[in-house]
């Protein structure tokens, strides 16, 4: 039955992406009403929220698009950064909405980041922790739960990353309206591609919660 349900997952995580990479280049055709590129588009969306210490700069790559609230930086790929395109927008207003979360204290983010290290440190051991303690396990089980709590981090921090997408995206999208970013008419197009973006980090918590129980079930069955 796990077998099934990680190939439905691992199925549905690549038709996500796929759906993902199709509608960004579908809406990076699409010119943005107001002819703004995504970094104008950025920097407009920081200044409109109070907040004038967040840089806007270009990084390599696609869909590479990230907030650093270390160094305070949006950080928007070259397909978004110098583009006018409801894409470029959508992207650029999404990830100047954890800058607005950060400035904010939203507290999820605030949780999130305090998970890093935690996250980091689990993320380098627990593969070698879980291995071991399924090579181990009916002598020495206590290796394998600890490489089940390792792992139980991970999945707390792709639960906790659900609302602060979410938050983003609702920030985003509110803001390309209210700011005339958009029109009437392409306003939905930037919706679509923010939810089709969504989608992939719901899958990724729905991976790692059934990763879990798998690894759960393995230790509680150990003695039969």
């Amino acid at each position: 039955m796990y077998w099934i349900i990680f190939i439905g997952i691992a199925l549905l995580s690549w038709l996500v992406q796929q759906n993902l990479q199709n509608k960004f280049n579908k809406y990076k055709r699409i010119p943005v009403d107001c002819g703004m590129t995504g970094k104008q588009v950025a920097e407009k969306m920081l200044h409109d929220n109070g907040i004038y210490d967040v840089r806007v700069i270009s990084t390599r790559g696609s869909l590479t698009d990230h907030y650093n609230p270390a160094n305070k930086t949006v950080n928007l790929s070259e397909d978004v950064y110098g583009e006018a395109s409801i894409a470029a927008a959508a992207v650029a207003a999404h990830e100047c909405g954890h800058a607005v979360q950060h400035a904010r204290a939203y507290a999820p983010l605030q949780l999130r980041s305090k998970l890093v290290p935690v996250v980091s440190f689990a993320s380098n051991i627990m593969p070698w922790v879980l291995l071991l303690g399924m090579m181990t396990i009916q002598v020495f089980p206590e290796l394998l739960l600890g490489g089940i709590i390792l792992f139980a981090s991970t999945t707390l921090f792709s639960l906790i990353t659900l609302p602060v997408e979410i938050n983003a995206s609702q920030r985003a999208t509110e803001w390309l309206r209210r700011a005339n970013i958009v029109s009437y008419s392409t306003y939905p197009y930037a919706v679509d591609a923010l939810k089709s973006a969504a989608y992939t980090y719901v899958v990724a918590a729905l991976s790692s919660l059934a990763t879990l129980a798998y690894y759960i079930m393995i230790y509680t069955n150990r003695r039969d």
